[in-house]
């Protein structure tokens, strides 16, 4: 029977035996003996690009669609939202983004127009109780 015993050595100054890795990396070395390739290693770097943020104004229209719906602007921006939505699902950033656009100027709208008309159906009945005082 042909016994070999391999003695592995621990680093100098140090009291901890070696860890697995280490052990694994002196037998494969010593099995194998080290590199042979005398040319530097090479990398190859992927850029990997990253996905464009292009909001589709969901919540904002659907915000609209639900409180300031004059016109029915909120609900053809909520519209434009998910056509932007589904538009991004599928990749094409350039259709998502021209959809986002549209709803969100139509959720300015609605918003604008919302506003004027709370502030008008505030205003004008005061005015009117004032009127007749």
């Amino acid at each position: 029977m042909n016994h070999t015993v391999q003695t592995f050595f621990t680093p100098a100054g140090t009291d901890r035996p070696p860890n697995y890795e280490m052990l694994k990396e002196e037998h494969e070395v010593a099995t194998l003996g080290a590199p042979h390739n005398p040319a530097p290693p090479t990398s190859t770097v992927i850029h990997i690009r990253s996905e464009t943020s292009v909001p589709d104004h969901v919540v904002w229209s659907l915000f609209n669609t639900l409180f300031m719906n004059s016109c029915c602007l909120g609900f053809i921006a909520f519209a434009y939202s998910v056509k932007s939505r589904d538009r991004k699902m599928v990749g094409d950033l350039t259709g998502a983004q021209a959809y986002a656009s549209t709803a969100k100027c139509l959720n300015i709208w609605a918003l604008i127009l919302g506003i004027v008309t709370t502030i008008l159906l505030i205003i004008i009945p005061i005015l009117i109780l004032q009127a007749y005082q």
